[in-house]
C-alpha cells in the first residue's frame, strides 16, 4: 500500500487541476473542468475536458487523466482532485467515478467537498475486472 500523500502534495494536485482546467475544451457547456492524479510511482498527471458538439461524446477531465496515467508507463492512481471553473472541488460523474476505480482501486484517495474519501466510500459495490470472472462458466 502507497502511503496517503501529504497536505503539500495534496496542494500540488489542486495547482495542477487548477492549471490544467484553464486548458479545458468547453464551449458548449461553458463548464471547464480540470484534474490532476498521483501516481504510485510519484508521477503528477493531469488532464482537462473537451467537448464536442455531439456534446454526448465529449471527454470528461478524468479520462484524459486517465490516459496520460497510461501514455506515461501506466500504474495506479493513488491520489486525485477535481476542479470545476472556480478551482472549487467538484465530484466525478458515476462514469469517471468507474474509470477511476478501474486505474486506482479501493485504495485510492478522492478530494471531495467532504473531505478524503477512498474509492471504496465513494462508489460501494464497485464493479471490476474481477467481476468479469465471476458466474463464468
Amino acid at each position: 500500500m502507497v502511503a496517503p500523500p501529504t497536505e503539500e502534495r495534496w496542494q500540488q494536485l489542486h495547482a495542477a487541476a487548477v492549471e490544467a482546467m484553464g486548458r479545458a475544451y468547453a464551449p458548449y457547456s461553458g463548464f471547464p473542468v480540470g484534474v490532476a492524479g498521483l501516481a504510485e510511482d510519484g508521477r503528477l498527471l493531469s488532464a482537462c475536458n473537451v467537448e464536442n458538439a455531439s456534446y454526448a461524446v465529449g471527454l470528461c477531465a478524468e479520462c484524459g487523466l486517465v490516459s496520460d496515467l497510461v501514455r506515461t508507463g501506466g500504474g495506479r492512481l493513488v491520489a486525485v482532485w477535481c476542479v470545476d471553473a472556480r478551482g472549487e472541488t467538484l465530484m466525478p460523474c458515476g462514469r469517471c467515478r468507474q474509470l477511476l476505480w478501474e486505474h486506482g482501486g479501493a485504495e485510492c484517495l478522492l478530494r471531495t467537498p467532504e473531505g478524503d474519501l477512498s474509492l471504496t466510500e465513494i462508489l460501494p459495490q464497485a464493479f471490476g475486472p474481477d467481476d468479469l470472472t465471476k458466474g463464468a462458466p
